[in-house]
């Protein structure tokens, strides 16, 4: 088996004059839940057509499971699944009916070892309980994660999901995210795109950013930011005490910048990585500065993605 559940070189897609992909490169291990992201035109789709085996690409290698996916297409198949972005379901089926009619597809055994299959990806995505229903009486959240059970009716090695909390509540969305978690502990490797930048952050173990069919930056969440340039976090402390007192300590300190106070809150720009915020903390409460509460503000993940997309309509 090779190491990488997923390996891209060079891959370009062109249509006609327009390049939607531009010789990007990515190896994504096994065991990982691995991100997708960026602004609409970045080239997400047709990554998504090419490693799905739907089209060709103008030219680059792609292997899933260490198989090309241009030599050997069928058996890459057989260990992938796809769930495209809000894929329907049959309003006259119940959703063990659904589940089984794809068991069969994927000929998984007998009755017995069909039902049993079906029953555990109805639990893996918690809708056991409505086994019974018919698919016309679920919710939008509900009706995604049938689909993600549906998708892992085959046990794939690979899944490949479009946009999969599109739409969905935070209860839902938490569920989706445990589920693909869980998944990825087993050793599947998930490949998740989404506009949902904070759930990614907490989904992810890592994950890359495109723009205008272009690789920008791959890594973690933090190794992203980095790469990009956006070291900086707005922070922000309240205080039981004086907050002049934090103000005047802060200013004092490498890094640093913007120090504003209204109230007990005091709010910074921050330039430093995880480990170099935590020691700032740790020396504010040294100082002997009355520290009730220390927090990030917002996501800088999502700042970066605002501004790829404002460089977007600005180019």
């Amino acid at each position: 088996m090779s190491e990488a559940a997923i390996e891209i070189k060079d891959l370009r897609v062109d249509y006609g004059d327009f390049v939607a992909v531009q010789d990007i490169s990515l190896s994504i291990p096994y065991g990982e839940v691995f991100g997708l992201v960026g602004p609409n035109g970045a080239g997400k789709t047709s990554t998504f057509k090419v490693l799905t085996t739907l089209m060709e690409p103008t030219y680059g290698e792609v292997s899933v499971a260490g198989m090309d996916i241009f030599e050997m297409a069928g058996e890459v198949r057989r260990v992938m699944a796809y769930m495209p972005d809000l894929a329907p379901v049959p309003s006259d089926l119940k959703l063990w009916e659904f589940l089984n009619f794809h068991a069969d597809t994927h000929r998984l055994g007998g009755r017995r070892a069909r039902r049993e299959r079906v029953d555990e990806c109805l639990k893996i995505v918690n809708l056991f309980d409505k086994r019974g229903s018919w698919c016309k009486e679920l919710s939008r959240g509900q009706t995604q994660r049938l689909v993600l059970a549906k998708t892992l009716l085959h046990r794939p090695k690979v899944l490949i999901l479009d946009e999969p909390a599109s739409g969905l509540d935070p209860l839902s969305r938490r569920e989706m995210r445990f589920a693909l978690q869980a998944l990825a502990k087993e050793g599947a490797t998930v490949l998740v795109s989404s506009h949902i930048l904070s759930e990614l952050a907490e989904m992810c173990s890592s994950l890359c950013v495109m723009n205008q069919g272009r690789l920008l930056a791959s890594g973690t969440a933090e190794e992203v930011r980095k790469v990009l340039g956006q070291a900086e976090r707005c922070l922000s402390t309240t205080t039981f005490g004086d907050a002049q007192a934090v103000v005047l300590w802060l200013e004092t300190r490498t890094g640093v910048s913007e120090v504003k106070s209204e109230g007990g809150k005091v709010s910074f720009q921050f330039t430093g990585e995880d480990g170099e915020q935590a020691k700032l903390l740790v020396d504010m409460v040294n100082a002997g500065l009355e520290i009730r509460s220390f927090e990030e503000e917002g996501s800088s993940f999502e700042d970066i993605l605002v501004r790829v997309a404002e460089g977007n309509r600005e180019g």
